[in-house]
């Protein structure tokens, strides 16, 4: 999969705006871009990490718990940190700090809990095109994808998208509709087929073989074309 930009982005949801909002800027350290309008009673706040955006989705109505988080940990590289240290957002969201380059992370890296090492290196090799440097550490284009054995299969999480936490990944892309069609027919699950947001993106969603969404996003200021 061709990849418009070599660093994913890391979608959380939260009720908790406000504390989230101090937590990612003042005890993390990111630089604020700006907010969009997604609709349904969500504002999604974007903070800078390097090339990486954490978007943080602002719901107005109460959230669910996710049955299963099988995003662990986000890893976040930065200027200005010294030596690795963890946290917790508001909501319970293990957050690592790291200087960059440690263990080769830049920008956001993320650990995954898996219930199939094989399947789901299988995965994110053969659909998404990321490469597998080490057992359980997979490049996706210069971000890192680690994965941790875990003892439970995945369980089958009917909640959609938005519930509280960690919830997706965002690979930015040059065509929204051949990278969907590409990760189908590679063997992806599809969630939400490809849709136009204004004038901004048109996006699509997958999910990986433990329920993980990821978000495929053709956006404009990324891109440098139009939205079709």
């Amino acid at each position: 999969m061709s990849l418009a930009k070599a660093f994913f982005d890391v979608g959380l949801f939260t009720n908790q705006r406000d504390a989230q909002q101090r937590f990612w800027r003042e005890l993390v350290g990111l630089s604020f871009d700006h907010t969009l309008k997604l609709g349904g009673g969500v504002l999604q706040h974007r903070y800078n990490a390097g090339e990486a955006v954490l978007k943080l989705n602002d719901a107005r109505d109460p959230l669910p718990s996710p049955v299963q988080a099988p995003i662990k940990e986000l890893l976040v590289a930065l200027n200005g940190v010294n030596e690795r240290s963890t946290l917790q957002d508001p909501d319970g969201n293990r957050i690592t700090l790291l200087p960059i380059g440690t263990d080769g992370v830049e920008g956001l890296a993320v650990r995954l809990q898996v219930a199939d090492l094989d399947a789901s290196q299988q995965f994110y090799t053969q659909v998404l095109g990321c490469e597998l440097i080490a057992p359980g550490v997979l490049r996706c284009g210069k971000a890192q994808l680690l994965l941790e054995q875990g003892d439970t299969p995945p369980q089958d999480d009917q909640q959609g998208l938005a519930a509280t936490g960690l919830r997706y990944l965002t690979l930015q892309v040059f065509d929204c509709d051949a990278a969907y069609a590409e990760a189908l027919g590679n063997g992806a699950k599809g969630e939400r087929e490809p849709v136009t947001l204004g004038t901004t993106a048109r996006i699509a969603f997958i999910r990986d073989p433990d329920g993980v969404w990821i978000e495929l996003s053709e956006r404009a200021s990324v891109t440098g074309k139009p939205v079709a």
